[in-house]
């Protein structure tokens, strides 16, 4: 056995109701107390930003595509993407899924209500996959081989103010030159949870559109474009740009929902001075502990002094003293954050106000690199600052130190 390690834990034995040893305990619970809440929040901060750009992007692509022009208005200018440059922009590594969309304002008309409403026009190239987790009653619009789908899929908010629910029929109102109504039916209800989306889109076929608008069957409003891998989405819209036609204008998810993303990058922002607080905390106590443990051990450290042991071979007992409280206080609260994440994720026991927070239960997600990098910087972090109080072994002087009382 390694004789600093064998004194260090014989110090730690036989000094179980001296100060240094209630010092050592409270650095303990610190430690663990800063690395559960950071884990914790880290997992948390992570989901909430997981599910919400999932609700995002079900509904909405990471990449849009339009026909340039300076109307700002919901419903596009149609256009014709060309096959070369569709297979161009598809055969991008990145690139996930493409879809042809169309937007239409409309009125939608119940038997005593009416509300103002943009028509999202889908056909069936639509990740249909994608935008299931949002449904919540019914099922989605069904194409039809010839005509258009008199289907179309509402919000949970939408169908709640016109007292709407599946099956019903209503009335979409075209405010158009000259004015048109179609009659269509509610095959399903969705939810995202996001009230900018909820309370202005519905769903239906884009052929309708199409008719409405005295389109060509091949027509569309817009190309939709998903990625795989959405850290990579600046490198992959440049891409799509280099590739697009000339007449055409890029969109990414994160200008069109701008303050979303503004907000998401705000908690990070959060969450990295909450980490830094942590971390200069535990400085601090690791600091504090050692200090108190070689004043309280100042005559053992003078003995072993006088008996020619070298000021590097003393500091190896309150290093491996101050690197059992690191380790003990990080796995601890690695452990006991991950188990109560873990039981979160599955259960889904602490619930939140969807109202507020666009989703029923406390989101969670494992970024385990983030979770390892953090653990590996504040090991070596805590680690070296160590050697801090242990400069002050070399400051004491065998005589006086054996002489103090």
């Amino acid at each position: 056995m390694n004789l600093y390690y064998f004194i260090s834990s014989r110090i730690q034995k036989n000094d179980r109701q001296s100060f240094s040893s209630l010092v050592h305990r409270i650095a303990v619970i610190i430690i663990f107390l800063g690395f559960l809440l950071s884990v914790t929040s880290l997992c948390i901060l992570d989901g909430f930003k997981t599910s919400i750009r999932q609700k995002i992007f079900s509904f909405g692509a990471h990449i849009h595509l339009t026909k340039y022009d300076l109307d700002k208005s919901y419903e596009e200018s149609p256009f014709i993407i060309n096959t070369g440059t569709l297979d161009s922009i598809k055969a991008i590594p990145n690139i996930e899924h493409v879809q042809g969309v169309s937007h239409k304002p409309c009125l939608l008309k119940s038997s005593s209500e009416i509300q103002g409403v943009i028509l999202k026009g889908v056909g069936p190239d639509f990740d249909i996959d994608r935008f299931k987790s949002n449904m919540l009653e019914g099922r989605f619009i069904t194409f039809n081989d010839s005509g258009y789908s008199k289907q179309i899929v509402i919000s949970e908010k939408i169908a709640h103010k016109l007292n709407l629910k599946t099956g019903d029929s209503l009335l979409l109102y075209f405010v158009q030159n000259p004015p048109r109504y179609r009659k269509v039916s509610i095959s399903g209800i969705y939810k995202t949870g996001l009230e900018e989306l909820d309370e202005l889109f519905i769903i239906g076929d884009i052929q309708l559109n199409r008719v409405l608008s005295a389109w060509s069957p091949k027509q569309i409003g817009g190309l939709e474009i998903y990625v795989s891998d959405f850290n990579m989405l600046d490198s992959t819209a440049s891409e799509v740009y280099k590739r697009m036609e000339y007449d055409m204008q890029i969109q990414l998810i994160t200008d069109k929902y701008l303050q979303i993303f503004d907000w998401l990058n705000l908690l990070n922002r959060n969450v990295t001075i909450f980490l830094a607080l942590i971390m200069g905390v535990s400085i601090f106590v690791i600091i504090s502990t050692i200090i108190v443990m070689i004043m309280e051990r100042t005559s053992m450290v003078g003995l072993l002094k006088a008996f020619g042991t070298t000021n590097s071979d003393v500091s190896k007992i309150f290093l491996w003293n101050g690197f059992k409280i690191i380790i003990i206080g990080m796995l601890g609260g690695n452990v006991v954050a991950l188990t109560l994440c873990a039981l979160q994720y599955y259960t889904g026991i602490v619930p939140l106000d969807a109202e507020n927070y666009f989703m029923s239960a406390v989101p969670i997600a494992f970024p385990w690199f983030t979770i390892i990098a953090i653990n590996i910087a504040a090991l070596l972090t805590l680690t070296a600052i160590l050697w801090i109080p242990i400069y002050f072994i070399s400051r004491v002087s065998p005589v006086k130190a054996i002489k103090f009382n």
